[in-house]
């Protein structure tokens, strides 16, 4: 092998092999420069992790191979086609490499948690960091028992920095994720009864966050929302491990402290106390969570001692990612609209924040299309109805449901403000696009379950449609 070509590996064979406990059968000696989970992405060069989720990664080996990959990671020796790294379990070796990547890399590493605003979180850290230096983050959400292994593995060694994301349906789902990265700093973004089915309370919700801070490295930074439900939880986890505690608020006990935060269609300016250094900012989307998620990530970059006052000019250059309140203006037959997909995911919290957002946009009309929140338990009911008090204080002129739960909304609301309901996302589709008119603003947002994505792709297609024309 070329000194050229190593400088280039991510992985190669011996380490590959060494890292995750593995025997190398068919070659003993390849280079992989990424790792792949997916043949439907995955690039040439690239070492195929043959996982079993909900189908048998092993059935795709050959595709992956056919498709360029360097090597498979695979628990069955029976397969050809190409080089095989073989281990007895498949998640155990892809751990494996993580744990390899995580010992024989310098960077600092930030783990992020929260009921909400977690993957906004990990995309402000990435881009805020990467003036400082070399920064590895996973380019989507890759927080569960499968995705931050993949985003630690696939951590260049020359990375100054690495931002995880981790996120838990259960309780203990945290604590083996925390332990895999290891970080110098740990964010919890705040608490909200999301999965609060599974977990049953805002204080379990709490402590199950609070495992974040369970196996730090020695000096690590805690970062906690002050303002959060049952904060003094977090504190006090933070502290019984001897972490740094940074709070971050706006009472002036907090170490990073919002001093001023005006909001207006594009973005806000602030004002931030950060462990002493006073700081003006501007963040490039809108919405006020960014409020908090700006101090949170402001504050972690602090922790971890990079160049705060380039993260902070770094923050003018966010742009919210689609599915999380992108905006885009559709030009169709009536005129045009302004579509505010924010259709990944929901809870009451988040619901209730795109609500304030939309109701300072600037628009003929401001409309909602809400499919159901999902994971709340016994108390679903009462949560989707209470969203008809945000729907008022924002002023939005007209909402549409979608879904079973999203009923207790829609009679929640009264008639002025009822633009159409229906039993799912896809039903809601044409009773939406009838009522739609030039100049409106409409957000749509759901839990990913209800699918109000293909609400976005159908407003997206009125705007494709006339251009065809």
């Amino acid at each position: 092998m070329l000194d050229g070509e190593i400088s280039k590996a991510l992985w190669t064979a011996e380490d590959a092999a060494e890292a995750s406990g593995g025997k190398l059968i068919g070659a003993d000696s390849w280079i992989a420069t990424g790792v792949s989970i997916d043949t439907r992405s995955l690039a040439p060069g690239e070492l195929f992790v043959a996982l079993t989720d909900v189908r048998d990664g092993h059935d795709f080996v050959p595709a992956a191979f056919a498709a360029g990959a360097a090597a498979a990671l695979v628990s069955r020796a029976d397969i050809g086609g190409g080089a095989l790294l073989a281990v007895g379990d498949v998640l155990e070796g892809l751990r494996g490499l993580a744990r390899g990547a995580r010992e024989r890399s310098g960077a600092k590493r930030i783990a992020v948690t929260g009921s909400v605003g977690k993957t906004s979180v990990k995309e402000a850290l990435a881009l805020c960091l990467a003036p400082s230096g070399l920064t590895h983050a996973a380019s989507k959400s890759f927080n569960n028992h499968f995705g931050v292994p993949l985003t630690l593995a696939r951590m260049p060694p020359a990375s100054a920095f690495g931002v995880f994301e981790i996120g838990m349906n259960h309780r203990g789902e945290i604590v083996p994720l925390a332990s895999l990265v290891r970080p110098h700093a740990a964010v919890i973004t705040t608490i909200a009864p999301v999965h609060i089915e599974h977990l049953g309370s805002l204080a379990a919700i709490a402590e199950e966050k609070a495992d974040i801070f369970a196996d730090m490295e020695k000096g690590a930074a805690a970062i906690v929302p002050v303002d959060a439900p049952h904060a003094d939880i977090l504190v006090a986890r933070a502290k019984s491990v001897g972490a740094q505690l940074i709070r971050f608020g706006e009472s002036a006990e907090c170490e990073a402290r919002l001093i001023s935060f005006e909001e207006d269609a594009e973005g806000s300016n602030a004002e931030a106390d950060i462990l002493g250094k006073r700081i003006r900012y501007r963040v490039g989307a809108p919405g006020r969570p960014w409020a908090g998620n700006a101090l949170a990530t402001l504050a972690a970059v602090a922790a971890v001692g990079a160049d705060i006052q380039q993260a902070a000019a770094a923050l003018e250059n966010l742009r919210a990612p689609a599915g999380r309140g992108a905006a885009r203006l559709i030009a169709f037959s009536r005129g045009a609209f302004t579509l505010v997909d924010d259709a990944y995911n929901a809870s009451p919290v988040s619901i209730a924040a795109a609500l304030e957002t939309l109701g300072k946009r600037p628009a003929a009309r401001r409309i909602a299309a809400l499919g159901d929140m999902l994971e709340l338990g016994p108390d679903e009911r009462a949560y989707h109805a209470a969203l008809a008090a945000p729907v008022e204080r924002a002023g939005i002129d007209l909402v549409f449901c979608a879904g079973p739960r999203m009923a207790a909304l829609w009679g929640a609301l009264p008639p002025a403000r009822r633009g159409g309901y229906a039993n799912d996302a896809d039903s809601l589709i044409p009773i939406l696009t009838d009522a739609l008119k030039a100049g409106d603003a409409v957000l749509v947002k759901g839990s990913f379950g209800s699918r109000m994505s293909r609400v976005v792709e159908a407003l997206a297609r009125l705007g494709d449609n006339n251009n065809a024309e």
